[in-house]
């Protein structure tokens, strides 16, 4: 796909979030943690769920859609880290269900 395509993907995944990127969004947004979070942006060839630039941070969620995208996941993490990124993954039930540990895993990878 070319760069405008992704970047209209980007665009429709923003507006067409799951529960757990809403949900998870409402914790990252407008600094919360002290850092500047973004949702759904294109970084290379990729559209990850959540990056702090700042930190190079990456959070990615995954549901039950993901199980069948293993492969694709690691070459896609592994690239993003190659290119300085750390990565987060979380399944989107444990953003409900243990917020509180998920907040706790990337504040520490914050600081």
């Amino acid at each position: 796909m070319d760069k405008s395509t992704l970047r209209q993907r980007a665009r429709n995944l923003r507006q067409n979030s799951t529960d757990a990127e809403r949900h998870l969004w409402y914790h990252l947004r407008a600094n919360r943690l002290g850092f500047k979070f973004r949702r759904q942006v294109l970084i290379g060839s990729y559209i990850v769920d959540f990056v702090c630039i700042e930190k190079r941070l990456i959070i990615e969620l995954d549901g039950g859609q993901h199980m069948d995208n293993q492969i694709y996941d690691t070459k896609r993490s592994d690239w993003l880290m190659t290119h300085g990124f750390k990565v987060l993954r979380f399944w989107n039930n444990d953003v409900f269900q243990q917020t509180p540990s998920v907040l706790e895993v990337i504040t520490s990878a914050l600081f």
